[in-house]
């Protein structure tokens, strides 16, 4: 698959003609937001009022990538979501409570489904194809990447639009700070993989990309391989996967210029890539994005904009602390929670 074009509101300088995250924005606290850009550009101001956060980051980057892409109307839209359009599930159920369950207004649940992103970008292009969203927790973009594989290369699809994204509401932050998935005391975002403690920081991101079966000539990079696997029983059959999914490329680690993996500065969470680094994928340049825009469950969906870009540019930012060296063949090995593990990998066109 073809990257023709990537737009990615995160909590970086990332959306619209900025440099390649040549400065890092820093975060001090729990949590990283995003940077919302001008949605007026890209969404007609009237339907914009009717919108959650969610929606309208959604939508802007998806539209943004068509634009970029130069395509109106794609064969297939594909979305992965964790937990959907969480502002306007908890509107919907306080008004529930408030209301004793009587008179309450429809506009809040219909757009607190999962699928709502893809179907209101189907909706302002009147795209009548493929629609599809996966809810998966940390696979969900993974998986709609690999459908997204599949209709490409069943010729079903010419180009597809497939897009991962996930909010932080004040509600779902609290909930999972209480299970203990962030910090408990104020840290800032780049020192967070250098601290060694327990928890991360919460994150969220909407990016989306146009896939193609064909090269425009313009391409970011292609996608050469997607793989994922579900609760390894020890680091063993995480090295055993790591080693298949290299194997069926037909390549070795010393042949990848560049690894990004998904720590996220919880020393449980890291210990698995520390792990790994020491044996089987070894001491080759690597990277983690994390910290640049929190951890989520469709985070892999930045690491995949992060890799796209590095490969573009056939560099490594500087603002990432690694050397700076020619990028042609990229893997990301991400996993969440220790639940959910993906590899992708990507090479230059």
């Amino acid at each position: 698959m073809y990257i023709r074009a990537a737009s990615n509101i995160s909590p970086q300088n990332t959306f619209g003609n900025q440099p390649f995250l040549e400065e890092l924005v820093e975060y001090t606290g729990d949590k990283l937001t995003c940077i919302e850009p001008d949605y007026k550009t890209l969404i007609d101001p009237k339907l914009i009022r009717r919108m959650s956060r969610i929606i309208k980051m959604g939508v802007a980057s998806g539209m943004d990538c068509l634009q970029q892409a130069g395509i109106s109307v794609p064969d297939a839209i594909i979305t992965g979501t964790a937990y959907g359009c969480l502002e306007d599930t908890n509107t919907f159920l306080s008004k529930m409570v408030q209301q004793n369950e009587e008179a309450l207004a429809p506009t809040a649940f219909i757009q607190s489904t999962h699928n709502t992103i893809s179907a209101q970008i189907a909706l302002l292009l009147q795209c009548h194809q493929y629609n599809n969203t996966f809810v998966n927790g940390g696979a969900s973009f993974e998986n709609a990447l690999l459908d997204a594989m599949m209709l490409l290369h069943e010729g079903e699809a010419s180009n597809v639009l497939i897009g991962g994204i996930d909010e932080i509401t004040a509600n779902s932050h609290t909930i999972l700070k209480r299970m203990g998935l962030y910090r408990s005391e104020a840290i800032s975002n780049l020192n967070l993989l250098n601290s060694g403690d327990k928890g991360t920081m919460a994150g969220e991101g909407a990016a989306f990309f146009l896939l193609s079966t064909q090269p425009s000539g313009n391409d970011q990079a292609k996608i050469d391989g997607v793989s994922g696997f579900y609760k390894p029983r020890n680091t063993a059959e995480i090295q055993q996967q790591i080693s298949n999914f290299l194997s069926a490329q037909n390549i070795g680690i010393d042949d990848l210029d560049l690894i990004i993996t998904g720590k996220n500065g919880d020393v449980k969470n890291d210990s698995i890539y520390h792990q790994l680094q020491d044996s089987v994928l070894g001491d080759g340049p690597a990277i983690s994005y994390k910290h640049l825009c929190g951890e989520y469950p469709t985070s892999s969906a930045f690491a995949l904009w992060l890799a796209a870009n590095c490969i573009k540019k056939s560099s490594i930012t500087p603002a990432l602390n690694a050397t700076d060296i020619p990028v042609k063949k990229v893997l990301i090995y991400n996993h969440y929670q220790n639940i959910h593990h993906s590899l992708i990998l990507l090479s230059a066109c």
